[in-house]
């Protein structure tokens, strides 16, 4: 929480107690369809715990933010969970189309809600409650508006239109941040302890697991996904251990690299995932993924960044936005050959 903020208590409630109110009585008006799902119970919970595990524990690297960074990483989820669910169920309404199972329905408001997360990770320590609430509900519905316009205008399927939920979040989350101060380099809001660096790196096991899951919840083949997806994690998580002793002064694993570009390979698959044919295609994406996140880190925090004014606390920048941006534009080569 930002140390500037006050009034916690007359705030922070009475804005959480608002939306909650106004969801009961939106909700109270909306139709479900609780027919057989056609989504797993297992995949949902996959990608449950992808988001609250995974990315509550990858955002505690800051020694002053774990707990708020898990614990706001909760209140984001269930409110964007809840928005995200009855904007799907509007635009239902208003374009006239079938309604999906309940169960379908929440698993893509999950997958929606990713790139409220990911954007966090760009404010991070530089937000109240109050700014970061307001965030969520803005992004979700700025996000569901991009996939419809993906949807009609651009003729995107929906269960790979989602898929650039990492983009989005990451440049939305930049774009947050640029109109914010950055801290003082030896502040003690820049600071880790080995703590922390350990519980991030659970969190990127966690979503280091969980990923082919999440790239499949909303496959028309789910195989082939989890396939692709698992092969391109594993050949950048190769990659990251590779270049980082590559690149460092004394020739040693580096633990920034490593967060960073694990995650790179299954980031870029999430377009393309249903378009490769052949594994060796999807191991290629995880090279080039995790080289361009870890090579992009030193770019951004050096050239980038200081140029536009922006602090990317988690590094939003090379962890999704580059490898999203590949994955987009190796999707369009796939379909064009």
């Amino acid at each position: 929480m930002s140390s500037n903020y006050r009034n916690f208590r007359n705030n922070v409630p009475w804005l959480i107690l608002f939306l909650e109110a106004v969801f009961i009585v939106l909700f109270l008006f909306s139709e479900d369809d609780l027919s057989s799902p056609r989504i797993s119970d297992p995949a949902f919970q996959d990608v449950n715990h992808m988001v609250i595990f995974g990315f509550g524990f990858f955002l505690t690297f800051l020694k002053r933010y774990g707990f708020s960074s898990t614990g706001f990483n909760l209140l984001i989820v269930v409110l964007g969970v809840q928005c995200s669910v009855l904007i799907e169920s509007l635009l239902d309404f208003l374009l006239q189309r079938n309604m999906e199972d309940g169960l379908k329905r929440i698993t893509k408001a999950t997958v929606s809600t990713t790139a409220v997360v990911i954007s966090s990770g760009a404010v991070l320590g530089k937000t109240n409650p109050v700014q970061l609430i307001l965030m969520t509900v803005v992004e979700i519905i700025f996000f569901h508006m991009s996939r419809w316009i993906n949807h009609t205008f651009l003729q995107i399927p929906d269960n790979i239109g989602i898929m650039h939920v990492h983009l989005f979040g990451a440049y939305f989350g930049l774009a947050v941040s640029s109109r914010f101060s950055e801290p003082s380099p030896r502040s003690e809001k820049n600071a880790s302890t080995p703590k922390s660096d350990l519980l991030s790196a659970l969190g990127i096991l966690f979503l280091w697991v969980f990923w082919p899951s999440f790239n499949s919840v909303l496959a028309a083949d789910k195989s082939k996904a989890i396939y692709n997806t698992y092969f391109a994690l594993a050949v950048s998580a190769v990659t990251a251990f590779v270049l980082s002793v590559l690149i460092t002064k004394d020739g040693k694993f580096r633990m920034s690299h490593i967060r960073s570009a694990v995650l790179a390979g299954g980031v870029t698959a999430g377009y393309a995932s249903q378009s490769i044919e052949y594994p060796w295609i999807a191991m290629i994406l995880g090279l080039l993924a995790s080289a361009i996140t870890i090579l992009g880190s030193y770019c951004s925090q050096r050239c980038l960044n200081p140029a536009l004014k922006i602090h990317d606390t988690s590094g939003v920048h090379y962890t999704f936005g580059l490898p999203g941006v590949l994955g987009a534009v190796a999707q369009v080569v796939l379909l064009v050959i």
